[in-house]
Protein backbone atom coordinates (compact mmCIF):
# COMPACT_ATOMS: atom_id res chain seq x y z
CA UNK A 1 0.00 0.00 0.00
CA UNK A 2 0.85 3.51 -0.36
CA UNK A 3 0.81 5.89 2.16
CA UNK A 4 1.35 9.27 2.48
CA UNK A 5 2.78 10.77 6.33
CA UNK A 6 2.46 14.58 6.95
CA UNK A 7 2.65 16.15 10.19
CA UNK A 8 2.56 19.07 12.05
CA UNK A 9 4.44 19.25 16.07
CA UNK A 10 3.81 21.86 18.21
CA UNK A 11 7.58 23.22 18.26
CA UNK A 12 6.75 26.08 20.96
CA UNK A 13 8.61 23.72 23.96
CA UNK A 14 11.87 21.92 24.37
CA UNK A 15 9.82 18.80 24.69
CA UNK A 16 7.66 19.53 21.41
CA UNK A 17 10.92 20.04 19.68
CA UNK A 18 11.88 16.53 20.94
CA UNK A 19 8.57 14.99 19.62
CA UNK A 20 9.50 16.74 16.39
CA UNK A 21 12.84 14.98 16.08
CA UNK A 22 11.52 11.40 17.54
CA UNK A 23 8.55 11.60 14.81
CA UNK A 24 10.65 12.67 11.84
CA UNK A 25 12.83 9.75 13.02
CA UNK A 26 10.09 7.38 13.12
CA UNK A 27 9.51 8.49 9.25
CA UNK A 28 12.47 7.91 8.50
CA UNK A 29 12.87 4.58 9.08
CA UNK A 30 9.48 3.62 7.42
CA UNK A 31 9.36 6.09 4.46
CA UNK A 32 11.14 8.83 1.96
CA UNK A 33 11.14 12.28 3.18
CA UNK A 34 9.71 14.50 0.22
CA UNK A 35 9.23 17.95 2.17
CA UNK A 36 10.12 18.67 5.63
CA UNK A 37 6.83 17.10 7.19
CA UNK A 38 5.70 14.71 4.17
CA UNK A 39 6.51 11.29 3.95
CA UNK A 40 6.04 8.65 1.20
CA UNK A 41 5.97 5.40 2.58
CA UNK A 42 4.70 1.68 0.79
CA UNK A 43 3.63 -0.57 3.71
CA UNK A 44 1.61 -3.48 4.50
CA UNK A 45 -1.47 -3.28 6.98
CA UNK A 46 0.61 -4.37 9.05
CA UNK A 47 3.34 -2.05 9.08
CA UNK A 48 1.15 1.13 9.35
CA UNK A 49 -0.51 -0.15 12.72
CA UNK A 50 3.24 -0.34 14.05
CA UNK A 51 3.66 3.02 12.36
CA UNK A 52 0.21 4.59 13.93
CA UNK A 53 0.98 2.91 17.04
CA UNK A 54 4.75 4.52 17.01
CA UNK A 55 3.32 7.56 16.28
CA UNK A 56 1.07 7.42 18.97
CA UNK A 57 3.29 6.73 22.01
CA UNK A 58 4.96 9.81 20.68
CA UNK A 59 2.62 13.10 20.02
CA UNK A 60 0.70 15.10 22.17
CA UNK A 61 -2.88 15.05 20.75
CA UNK A 62 -3.55 18.09 22.48
CA UNK A 63 -1.16 20.05 20.18
CA UNK A 64 0.30 17.58 17.08
CA UNK A 65 -1.30 16.25 13.88
CA UNK A 66 -0.60 13.83 11.93
CA UNK A 67 -2.61 12.79 8.77
CA UNK A 68 -2.17 9.69 6.59
CA UNK A 69 -3.19 9.33 3.51
CA UNK A 70 -4.18 5.96 1.66
CA UNK A 71 -3.23 6.79 -2.06
CA UNK A 72 -4.26 4.38 -4.70
CA UNK A 73 -1.52 1.57 -6.02
CA UNK A 74 1.18 3.43 -7.68
CA UNK A 75 0.18 7.09 -7.09
CA UNK A 76 3.96 7.85 -5.79
CA UNK A 77 4.63 7.09 -9.68
CA UNK A 78 2.48 9.97 -11.56
CA UNK A 79 3.13 12.52 -9.26
CA UNK A 80 4.55 15.75 -11.17
CA UNK A 81 7.41 17.73 -9.24
CA UNK A 82 7.71 21.27 -9.76
CA UNK A 83 10.54 23.66 -8.27
CA UNK A 84 13.53 21.80 -6.33
CA UNK A 85 11.17 18.53 -5.93
CA UNK A 86 13.29 15.52 -6.98
CA UNK A 87 11.81 12.21 -8.09
CA UNK A 88 11.92 9.27 -5.66
CA UNK A 89 12.45 5.92 -6.29
CA UNK A 90 10.19 3.83 -3.75
CA UNK A 91 10.68 0.27 -4.79
CA UNK A 92 14.74 0.21 -4.69
CA UNK A 93 16.81 -0.32 -1.51
CA UNK A 94 17.39 2.72 0.30
CA UNK A 95 20.31 3.42 2.52
CA UNK A 96 19.97 4.72 5.81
Amino acid sequence: MELLVTYDVDTTTREGERRLRMVARICEGHGVRVQKSVFEVLCTDVQVLRLEHALNKIIDPRSDSIRLYRMPERTFESVRHLGISQPVSHREDHIL
